[in-house]
């Protein structure tokens, strides 16, 4: 079902100018259109050099927020392409006071444009859509196309971290993570019971969680 339009989103969108990016390009094919750079100066925007993370898919913000609360010493880059969502994660930022996230509002597909490379220490990927019918794999994160977005950005000893409560989009993510370069480790089938420290629960797991589901986690990074 289409997310119907939020009350004076474009309002919204614009009181958020000083924390959000919106990503315009009328170039629909991705690859030429990173072929012109117009990388974002993200010392200006943070006002430091502080390391970069990257949450891609962020939703109404729960995990960005959280982790750049408790991890002042990292600047956060949370990506979502929906504005009737990132509004509210914006918005749950500038409330908070929350100084080291920046938002951008687009596709993924579209970060090497404006994101130098080797500058990301870590991707997460929380609770990312399945797309469950095997003919729409690449829209997965997870999938080749965006592993070859991902790798050019990281820096030498980046990891992706990934949650999920789709048993198969994991086994999904385990093959193409293993067959494209990236060797993992701390992986979990069933995350609140694993013992693994510091896990900031998103508004899906929350949801999964509570209904009783496993939620799968790993970790990856490129030897």
């Amino acid at each position: 079902m289409r997310m119907r339009r939020k009350k004076n989103l474009d309002t919204r969108l614009e009181n958020c100018a000083d924390n959000l990016f919106e990503i315009h390009s009328d170039e629909l094919n991705f690859n030429i259109a990173a072929q012109k750079k117009e990388y974002l100066d993200f010392a200006a925007i943070f006002g430091n050099d502080n390391p970069l993370i990257l949450e891609i898919g962020c939703g109404k913000g729960q995990f960005a927020c959280e982790f750049a609360l408790l991890h002042p010493e990292y600047n956060i880059i949370a990506v979502e392409k929906y504005g009737n969502v990132i509004v509210q994660a914006c918005e749950k930022a500038k409330a908070a006071g929350i100084k080291n996230v920046f938002f951008i509002k687009g596709m993924a597909e579209y970060l090497p444009k404006y994101i130098p490379d080797g500058v990301i220490e870590r991707i997460y990927l929380n609770f990312s859509c399945p797309f469950p019918k095997s003919k729409y794999a690449s829209h997965r994160l997870t999938h080749k196309r965006f592993l070859e977005i991902y790798k050019p950005l990281m820096s030498k000893d980046a990891e992706i971290h990934q949650k999920t409560d789709n048993m198969h989009f994991f086994e999904f993510s385990i093959q193409s993570l293993s067959q494209n370069g990236f060797k993992l480790k701390n992986i979990s089938l069933d995350l609140h019971n694993s013992g693994i420290e510091e896990n900031i629960v998103t508004e899906y797991e929350n949801r999964f969680a509570s209904m009783g589901m496993p939620i799968y986690r790993l970790e990856a990074y490129i030897d």
